[in-house]
């Protein structure tokens, strides 16, 4: 899993490796480590090319699950200090990243040994830094298994200040029985994030993917899951979507077949609390061409814009910012 933090522009004068990051730190801010400047996107998409159905994926217990929730909880507070000593307890750092492209600082949570984490398999976390305090999440849970699923949400992150981005770490299938399926599974590091990020307050967008004949004809499915908090948003992402040319069924009020995620323990828990919880499905073809994943980026964006500005929410208070 990954959490991201926002700050501003900055370059570098070492070369880049095969994740965008330079080889050269810069110092950062109170509280974090040395700042290295990378490409994001290319980051997250080394991190998840690793990925396949015959990797690593142990479960963590309780203890192990709070600990990453409390290191997160932590970051979102500017307490960065005080996630390193938490998270430490299970293996975990935070590294402060600045994305080459746009300039905005993140916060990255996640296994401080790369071996390590192919073995378990429980993902990152990015946290956006500077801002003000994050306002909303952007979840992928199936990374690779939903191809390119983790672009979309990583472009969302990017398109959108004061966001966290929430990346499973293994294969759905990787464990062969279900335990990787962290959309289906209250007992992942995945689960235990995005329950303390519910609890808070926080919308979430979460990006899912499906083969292009499950549903002919369509080119997206916009839910709300189980719950209605967030029936304005949903409105919002599926009006962005067709304005760009998207075919889009509106899992309120149309039948989408099995792809309106109402099942999914994430919105399962939005529902109970009230909190906006959108589950997006996005074909195969938009996933993968060029255009129509940039469209489908920029409008997820639109709604993590209005959220980001206080707008379309609802659900607990969030801490003030």
């Amino acid at each position: 899993m990954v959490l991201l933090l926002v700050g501003t522009t900055g370059c570098s004068g070492g070369p880049a490796g095969s994740d965008g990051a330079s080889a050269t730190p810069r110092p950062s801010g109170s509280g974090a480590s040395a700042e290295t400047v990378v490409d994001l996107r290319s980051r997250v998409t080394a991190f998840t090319g690793k990925l396949s159905a015959r990797g690593g994926y142990r479960g963590p217990d309780l203890a192990q699950r709070r600990a990453v929730a409390d290191g997160v909880r932590l970051t979102l507070d500017g307490e960065l200090s005080s996630a390193r000593e938490r998270l430490a307890a299970v293996g975990w750092t935070v590294r402060t990243l600045r994305d080459r492209t746009g300039g905005r600082a993140f916060a990255e949570l996640a296994d401080e040994d790369a071996g390590v984490a192919r073995q378990r398999g429980w993902g990152r976390v990015y946290v956006s830094l500077g801002g003000g305090r994050p306002r909303w999440t952007v979840q992928a849970p199936h990374p690779v298994a939903d191809l390119h699923s983790e672009r979309l949400a990583v472009g969302t992150l990017l398109s959108a200040p004061r966001g966290v981005l929430v990346l499973a770490g293994a294969h759905r299938d990787a464990d062969g029985g279900g335990g990787a399926d962290v959309a289906h599974r209250e007992d992942t590091v995945f689960d235990a994030v995005c329950a303390m990020l519910a609890g808070q307050g926080l919308p979430a967008l979460q990006v899912h993917g499906f083969a292009d004949e499950s549903l002919p004809g369509e080119d997206v499915v916009v839910s709300t899951g189980r719950g209605d908090a967030a029936r304005r948003p949903a409105e919002r992402l599926a009006d962005a979507l067709d304005l760009r040319g998207l075919a889009v069924c509106r899992a309120d009020g149309e039948e989408c077949g099995d792809l309106e995620g109402r099942r999914n323990v994430q919105g399962v828990r939005a529902a109970a609390l009230r909190v906006p919880f959108l589950h997006v499905e996005f074909n195969r073809s938009v996933r993968g061409g060029r255009e129509s994943a940039e469209d489908a980026v920029g409008a997820l964006g639109e709604v993590a814009r209005s959220w980001a500005e206080g707008s379309d929410r609802a659900g607990p208070s969030a801490p003030a910012s």
